[in-house]
């Protein structure tokens, strides 16, 4: 598996966040979701970063980036800590690229920030009220997060991997220390409960009317065999916002940037060039 290389920080409103950026051209922001951080992009970040200036980022709470476990996790602040944090960047606009709560950021962002927005990708994402899902929904359970405190093992995470990648082979060691490396310490540990807790889908339902009046071009990606998150998402977004194409991937599950990276960044690549408004 391809690495990201040459880590940097940015302080956000006193958080610390951690991200990787090269290439060059309009910015494509990479926006992870839970259980996953910067990493998932890895292979989509190297195919991009020929064409586009490429910034995968790690949410607060996740990855490398700061672990409090007083901020505010919510998809709402999430987005408003990457606005200041694009601000921070010198950054007029982005290709917002959203997976999972990374889509449900991507939608806030947005609504809110138009005038941030090239364009949005939200792949396998959440929206309205059809989430939070299992096993989320049991960590937000204060029994069950302390059970999770002293539980969470590399078994636990790799049952969740092995229902969100439908190429089973792709299921290696190396790829399961990734994803457990968070893991590793308490504050890891204490960091993605906190962030389960914070999740609310009414960050998702107060604007559900206003994505009807998104006017910046949208691409909604599935990967069809996500056992995770419903296709009646991915249909509702497109038939509610006219600016959207919706694009279908059967041979993907939830953990799409796994399952089919070359044909994830091909989509990507075709959609953004299409609408880039230096074209």
């Amino acid at each position: 598996m391809k690495e990201l290389a040459n880590p940097q920080i940015c302080q956000v409103s006193g958080n610390k966040l951690n991200y990787f950026r090269e290439g060059q051209g309009e910015t494509v922001l990479l926006v992870h979701g839970i259980t996953t951080y910067s990493f998932i992009w890895a292979e989509i970040f190297h195919l991009l970063k020929s064409d586009f200036d490429v910034i995968a980022v790690d949410l607060p709470g996740c990855g490398d980036s700061e672990k409090s476990v007083v901020v505010d996790y919510s998809l709402k602040h999430q987005s408003e800590l990457l606005k200041e944090f694009i601000d921070a960047l010198n950054i007029q606009k982005v290709h917002f690229v959203g997976h999972d709560l990374g889509g449900g950021i991507a939608q806030i962002f947005t609504v809110n920030y138009p005038e941030s927005i090239i364009s949005s990708t939200f792949i396998n994402t959440v929206a309205y009220d059809f989430w939070p899902v299992q096993p989320i929904i049991a960590m937000r359970t204060p029994i069950i997060r302390q059970l999770a405190m002293a539980t969470l093992d590399l078994g636990m995470f790799k049952l969740i991997v092995q229902r969100g990648v439908f190429h089973k082979e792709k299921i290696t060691s190396e790829l399961m220390n990734y994803f457990f490396k968070p893991m590793l310490n308490k504050a890891g540990r204490k960091a993605f409960l906190h962030f389960a807790a914070c999740l609310d889908n009414k960050n998702l339902t107060e604007i559900a009317g206003l994505l009807k009046k998104i006017r910046t071009p949208v691409l909604i990606v599935r990967g069809d065999a996500d056992v995770y998150l419903g296709s009646n998402i991915s249909a509702k977004l497109h038939s509610e916002i006219s600016t959207s194409k919706l694009v279908i991937i059967p041979d993907a599950g939830h953990f799409i940037q796994l399952d089919e990276p070359e044909k994830l960044a091909h989509i990507l690549q075709q959609f953004i060039k299409e609408k880039s408004y230096a074209a």
